[in-house]
């Protein structure tokens, strides 16, 4: 009851922040608006993070707070005297993917096995759907071939653990979630360089052996070494499980902040297409998922899975393949834009499934 209380005063105190940011933005104080819109998304982190219905909305709504002080004081994003903070990005996706095997097992890949028809119809639509929908997108928008091709790599990237959390909250089928994003990963090595390279090569310069190396280094050894940790050390480290989500959650809000003030430029100019872009292929995935699998005859809740497989992307990995092309503040953008807004959208379908069941 007390959290509820806190909560409803946060509200409160949001939108009566939220209109002072309206008036400053009306009158050009853009001096004080900046402080104002940062504080506003904060107090409303904290007012969803009261209420269990409004909880799943927190963590993206910090991250609005985070893009806009890098949007409103990028210089404080970038270094921190000679030292380039994009350098962090790649250690932190490291650790996120490390995170990501500690909480794997052997019998995630056992749903192979298991469910062939699910585990076949599930790969074929993350491969097939994302990559072309996002070319199709890239194509139509008219934006800088660098940033186009971003909006590709998006859709070329394999599913990420967002879409394990959509499945378990929604109750569709979380071991086929599983299997699904641990095989796409696996996959994903040999088969974005190749659709990149397919689908891309034109708007930049692809290399697939660079970019398979990149993903190997970035994904899979961190992954294997989370599996082998998991299978010798399990339980032993009970803080270790409770620590990785707080810190996986905290390196993607720094690594989007960091991508934020590397492409600001870009963002302000572009930044409205982008997201109109990004919401289509987004959403383009849930749908084409969904009823996908419904005509190749899975049943509602694995339906339900392969539309959060193939609608949420591991943008993470997108980032830090952008930042090894050296393509950061282009290619970077689409990734970073489609991460906060995968988890808004992904989050609210799982709300609605779970009320239908």
């Amino acid at each position: 009851m007390k959290m509820k209380n806190i909560g409803k005063w946060a509200l409160r105190l949001g939108f009566l922040i939220g209109l002072i940011a309206v008036l400053l933005w009306s009158v050009d104080q853009y001096d004080y608006l900046a402080p104002a819109v940062i504080v506003f998304f904060m107090v409303l982190a904290l007012a969803f993070n009261a209420f269990e219905k409004l909880k799943g909305f927190s963590f993206t709504i910090s991250i609005f707070a985070a893009v806009a002080a890098s949007l409103f004081y990028p210089q404080f994003f970038l270094e921190i005297g000679s030292f380039k903070l994009t350098r962090l990005i790649v250690p932190m996706l490291i650790i996120i993917m490390f995170g990501m095997g500690t909480s794997m097992g052997i019998k995630d890949f056992v749903g192979v096995v298991k469910m062939p028809k699910g585990v076949l119809i599930g790969l074929i639509a993350q491969f097939s759907i994302m990559p072309f929908i996002g070319f199709g997108l890239a194509k139509l928008s008219g934006l800088p071939p660098e940033i186009a091709a971003g909006i590709i790599l998006v859709g070329c990237s394999p599913g990420g653990l967002a879409s394990n959390v959509m499945a378990y909250i929604s109750g569709a089928n979380l071991a086929l979630s599983l299997t699904l994003t641990a095989v796409s990963t696996l996959l994903s090595p040999l088969l974005t360089p190749f659709f990149m390279q397919l689908l891309a090569n034109e708007l930049v310069p692809i290399d697939f052996l660079a970019m398979f190396w990149s993903i190997i280094k970035i994904v899979i050894l961190p992954i294997l070494a989370g599996l082998l940790f998991n299978h010798f050390a399990h339980g032993r480290f009970k803080w270790l499980d409770k620590a990785m989500p707080i810190v996986s959650m905290a390196a993607i809000a720094i690594i989007i902040t960091i991508i934020t003030a590397s492409g600001r430029d870009s963002l302000l100019s572009i930044g409205f297409v982008l997201i109109v872009v990004v919401i289509a292929h987004n959403f383009s995935g849930y749908l084409l998922g969904y009823y996908g699998s419904k005509l190749l005859g899975l049943d509602e809740k694995s339906s339900r899975t392969v539309a959060f497989e193939v609608g949420m992307q591991n943008s993470g990995l997108a980032s830090g393949i952008a930042l090894e092309m050296g393509r950061l503040a282009t290619m970077g953008l689409a990734p970073a834009v489609f991460g906060p807004l995968m988890n808004i959208s992904g989050s609210s379908l799982a709300t609605v499934w779970k009320r239908k069941k």
